[in-house]
């Protein structure tokens, strides 16, 4: 239907309602000669009298009677999902979509979720764990979650976590068996186990950085896992040496049921960051999460 005669319909449901085209014309914010108008217009379209017009009052006749009946309910329906709208766009509530890896979601995410969601009840979250670098725009998220080093310069980037380092860490049983490793090299003899990334095609090369010099590591091994748990399993059973961000590890370093190795090779990174295109319209529940994330450090 074209626009014209949509505003003709509701200029024509203002007259009825308010039972006067002075009323009508002011609660639309027209001129009253320019409702006449319009109403006129509307009736020639139709080839039928919808209104009675008195010089006291102004009445449906049977067609506009029968017009009001039948389109009444359903723009009093939009009228309302309109509104529905716009409380969405004034209060917290909707659902946010997020994409994350598996250490970010237990170590950042889920800590802050359970401190945000109890005060807001009409906010969802919904955190879909991926190891691959997922382009958010194609895939319909909100926002993502990836280290400083990973965002896209296209993209605005909060800081949600502090930096962090990796930890290359085995069980005392294993390294009963075999001497700990002195330089990265000395990895490609150990029984490492491995990490495969979907993205990248293969396992993962364990980055290795000591002042100037990188090392990107390919080791090898019995074991291949695709998240942090089992990898975290089979160095606590002595099935080998495992690659491990250092908060992962830290309870079982304390305890001496990991011990660490080429810890001078693991220097610290910038963590995660919450990243999401800067054309996105913000809603007060998506402003709300980024300011409960975002990562404030502690005062010295």
């Amino acid at each position: 239907m074209p626009h014209s005669n949509l505003d003709d319909l509701v200029a024509f449901l203002g007259v009825v309602r308010e039972r006067s085209f002075t009323r009508a014309a002011a609660k639309l914010g027209v001129s009253q000669s320019a409702l006449s108008h319009t109403i006129r217009r509307l009736e020639t379209k139709l080839g039928i009298r919808l209104l009675m017009r008195t010089t006291r009052s102004v009445s449906p006749t049977e067609a506009g009677e029968r017009l009001l009946e039948r389109l009444g309910p359903h723009f009093e329906q939009i009228g309302t999902e309109l509104d529905n709208l716009t409380e969405l766009r004034d209060k917290p509530a909707g659902t946010i979509r997020i994409t994350t890896g598996e250490h970010a979601a237990h170590a950042v995410l889920w800590p802050a979720l359970a401190k945000f969601l109890p005060h807001y009840p009409d906010i969802k979250v919904e955190v879909i764990v991926e190891y691959g670098l997922t382009d958010i725009v194609a895939q319909r998220y909100d926002a993502g979650v990836r280290l400083g080093e990973q965002v896209a310069k296209d993209m605005i980037a909060v800081r949600i976590g502090p930096d962090m380092r990796m930890s290359v860490v085995g069980a005392p049983s294993y390294f009963a068996q075999r001497s700990p490793p002195k330089k990265p090299q000395d990895l490609t003899t150990h029984n490492c186990i491995n990490l495969r990334l979907p993205t990248r095609g293969g396992l993962y090369a364990w980055e290795l950085e000591k002042g100037r010099r990188q090392l990107h590591v390919r080791v090898d091994g019995q074991l291949v896992f695709n998240n942090i748990a089992l990898r975290l399993n089979a160095a606590l059973e002595g099935l080998g040496i495992a690659f491990l961000p250092e908060d992962a590890v830290q309870p079982y370093l304390a305890q001496g049921r990991l011990k660490r190795v080429l810890e001078d090779w693991c220097p610290a990174f910038p963590g995660y960051h919450l990243y999401y295109p800067g054309r996105r319209q913000s809603s007060p529940a998506f402003g709300l999460l980024v300011e409960a994330l975002r990562y404030r450090a502690a005062a010295s």
